[in-house]
């Protein structure tokens, strides 16, 4: 039986882990063309993985191309490209990946970016909760039958520490009544972890795993878009604070990877450890709601 990951413990990283095998198993990284993905997805390409990256920009994913491959001449990689925020095209990659791909092996959902100004995408939704949620939930959706089918299968959600004091407005997911590119933020890593709870519970039995991470502030591109005083103070917290995104990426692949989380789902990891996420994100009744709600917006019959 899974253990589902409520309590707080170590699950520090063994000698074995260090040397885990991925061949024969296929990955896919979303946001695998730089930061924190890229990081992710060279790790688990050096372990012997076939790697498929997501990505929105073809030549940063070219590039990326270019390094697994000099980085090892037995690397199996490929790029596909969409941008996540946008139903349709989530829709057209998770089609595309289920009919190219034999099996997945592994699902990395980390794209994901803050905007200082609301956004609506052609969905009608607004772009944080559509990127950071929205993106995870439909890809992972229609990737399901594909994962269960390859059991034993992993889904590892990238979320923060961010979401710590955030509370979901039910009647407002959309950000419409107010907006702080911040708030906002942290609302949408809340929704990482309550949907990866949901996640974990419907897929119990399957085989399938899912659990989901805090990988520290780092620095990466995240916040470059923005504007103004925003994007100012984004570039001064990193400098300050931000730890490099190889080191933020170590506990995304150990979610990945780690032969002694084979069982574990449902699981908050910081530092490679479990811990307990906030109390709302603990809020299985929310993470129920979260679900059923984000399956109408997706225009899922769940």
């Amino acid at each position: 039986m899974a253990r589902i990951g409520t309590r707080e413990g170590p699950f520090t990283l063994s000698g074995e882990a260090h040397v885990t095998s991925l061949v024969g198993k296929t990955v896919v990284v979303t946001g695998g063309s730089g930061g924190l993905g890229f990081q992710t997805a060279i790790a688990l390409a050096g372990m012997g993985a076939r790697l498929v990256i997501v990505g929105r920009d073809r030549a940063r994913g070219e590039i990326a191309l270019n390094y697994f491959r000099q980085a090892s001449r037995d690397a199996v990689a490929e790029a596909h490209y969409a941008d996540l925020s946008r139903l349709d095209e989530v829709r057209r990659i998770a089609a595309t990946l289920a009919e190219k791909l034999d099996r997945i092996d592994v699902l990395v959902n980390n794209a994901g970016a803050i905007f200082n100004r609301r956004e609506v995408t052609e969905d009608g939704l607004e772009r944080t909760f559509a990127l950071n949620h929205m993106g995870y939930f439909l890809l992972t959706r229609l990737l399901r039958d594909k994962l269960v089918r390859s059991a034993p299968a992993r889904i590892v959600n990238v979320a923060s520490e961010a979401h710590r004091g955030a509370r979901l407005d039910f009647t407002d997911l959309q950000n419409s009544k107010s907006f702080g590119g911040w708030k906002v933020y942290r609302r949408s890593k809340l929704c990482n972890i309550l949907f990866t709870r949901e996640l974990a519970r419907r897929l119990a039995g399957s085989g399938v795993t899912a659990n989901c991470l805090h990988p520290g502030f780092c620095a990466t591109s995240i916040g470059n878009n923005t504007t103004g005083w925003f994007r100012q103070g984004v570039k001064l917290t990193k400098n300050l604070f931000a730890i490099p995104a190889e080191q933020g990426a170590r506990t995304a692949i150990y979610a990945a990877s780690a032969p002694e989380l084979s069982d574990v789902t449902g699981a908050y990891f910081i530092n490679s450890r479990i811990a307990a996420p906030s109390q709302e994100a603990q809020d299985d009744e929310a993470a129920e709601r979260l679900w059923a709600a984000s399956a109408h917006l997706a225009n899922l019959n769940e």
